[in-house]
C-alpha cells in the first residue's frame, strides 16, 4: 500500500490518479472534503482518503499503518510575504515529519517530491543538473530556501536506513485548477495578457512526473536525485503558445526589468487594499527573468523507455480541457 501526502494538490491528484490505474491499493491525506474535480470520480472512490496533516504528527502515525511506501509531495508553493511562514512550516517541518515517522514505523521506501528551485539558481542563469551545489544568493526565492532545507531532511533519514530518492521537477504543466500555482500561467493567457516575459525555463507536463515518481518507486534506487524536465523554453514562447491553444492574442510588449520592478509594487499596494494576493511579487518577477537551462539526461538514463510529452501537445490537451470546463461552468 501506497501512501500519498498532498492527494488533493496538482501533482498528487495525478499521482493518485496513476497508481490507481495501475492496481496499486492507496492510501491519501487530505485536509479538506474538496477533492480535485479533474479527476474522475471513479478514482477518487477507489482511494482511502484520511483526514490528516503532514504538521500533525498523530494523524500521519495513524496514516502510515501498514504502509509499505509513502510519496510525499505535500507542499505549500508561494512567493508572498505573507505565506513565508506557513510554507516552512509546511515544506521543512512536514517532511522532516514524514521522515521521523516513518522511520519510527519502518516504513520501507520515500519518493520526495522536491523541485528545481531546491537546486538554487544562479545570478547569470546558465544549465543546472543533479551536481549543482545550493548558493545562497538573491535569486533564490525562500519557496526555494524551504525545498532545500526539506531535501536536508530526506537525506537525514537516508543516513539512518531509509531507501529514498528525490525528484525535483521544473515547472508543471496541465489541467488543474487555474487559480492556483502554475495552472494560473494558463489563466493569465486566457485573459489576455499583454506582457511577456524575456526569461528561460523548464516545463514538464504533470502526467510526467506522476510517471516518472511511480517508475522510480518500483525500482530499487536509492539516495539519488533527478530532475523531471521536459524541455527549456523561453516565456514568451511559452506564452505565445498557450494565447493559440486559446485562440487569444499573443502577449505583445516586452516587460523590461524597470517596467517589471513598477509592476510588482502597483500589484504590492493593490493586494494591501484588496486582500487578495498579488499576481506578480518580486521574487515570482526574479524567476520570470532569470535564464537558465535544466537537463533531464540522468532520468533518462535511469528509466528506459522513458519519454517525456512534446511541451505543444500539453499545452494543446490542457486548453482544450480548461476550455471546456470553463463552457460547464457558464452553462454553456
Amino acid at each position: 500500500m501506497v501512501l500519498v501526502t498532498g492527494g488533493t494538490g496538482f501533482l498528487g491528484s495525478y499521482i493518485i490518479k496513476q497508481l490507481v490505474e495501475k492496481g496499486y491499493a492507496v492510501r491519501a491525506i487530505r485536509r479538506t472534503n474538496k477533492l480535485p474535480f479533474w479527476i474522475s470520480k471513479e478514482i477518487a472512490d477507489k482511494v482511502e482518503w484520511v483526514e490528516g496533516d503532514v504538521l500533525d504528527v498523530v494523524s500521519l502515525e495513524d496514516a502510515l499503518e501498514g504502509i509499505d511506501s509513502v510519496i510525499h509531495s505535500a507542499a505549500v508553493v508561494s512567493f508572498v510575504k505573507k505565506d513565508r511562514k506557513n510554507m516552512y512550516q509546511v515544506n521543512v517541518e512536514g517532511t522532516a515529519n514524514v521522515v521521523n515517522m516513518m522511520l519510527e514505523k519502518k516504513v520501507r521506501r520515500l519518493i520526495y517530491i522536491s523541485s528545481v528551485a531546491a537546486l538554487g539558481r544562479n545570478v547569470s542563469g546558465g544549465h543546472v543538473n543533479e551536481e549543482k551545489k545550493w548558493e545562497e544568493n538573491k535569486v533564490n526565492t525562500h519557496y526555494a530556501k524551504s525545498k532545500y532545507k526539506a531535501e536536508l531532511q530526506v537525506w537525514r533519514g537516508i543516513s539512518e536506513g531509509m531507501e529514498a530518492v528525490i525528484l525535483n521537477p521544473s515547472t508543471i504543466l496541465g489541467y488543474g485548477d487555474w487559480n492556483t500555482g502554475s495552472c494560473s500561467l494558463f489563466k493569465n493567457i486566457a485573459k489576455e495578457l499583454k506582457w511577456y516575459s524575456s526569461g528561460i525555463n523548464g516545463f514538464v507536463d504533470v502526467e510526467d512526473v506522476a510517471r516518472a515518481a511511480i517508475l522510480l518507486l518500483e525500482k530499487d534506487i536509492t539516495e539519488q536525485r533527478y530532475i523531471v524536465n521536459g524541455d527549456n523554453w523561453p516565456f514568451r514562447k511559452l506564452q505565445d503558445t498557450i494565447a493559440d491553444g486559446f485562440g487569444k492574442k499573443r502577449p505583445a510588449r516586452q516587460a523590461t526589468p524597470f517596467l517589471m520592478g513598477i509592476a510588482w509594487r502597483k500589484e504590492k499596494i493593490f493586494s494591501l487594499f484588496t486582500g487578495k494576493k498579488p499576481l506578480l511579487t518580486k521574487e515570482s518577477i526574479r524567476v520570470a527573468q532569470s535564464q537558465t537551462w535544466f537537463e533531464n539526461s540522468k532520468i533518462l538514463n535511469a528509466l528506459p523507455g522513458f519519454n517525456f510529452t512534446p511541451l505543444e501537445e500539453t499545452i494543446k490537451k490542457s486548453c482544450e480541457k480548461y476550455i471546456l470546463s470553463n463552457y460547464q461552468k457558464a452553462g454553456g
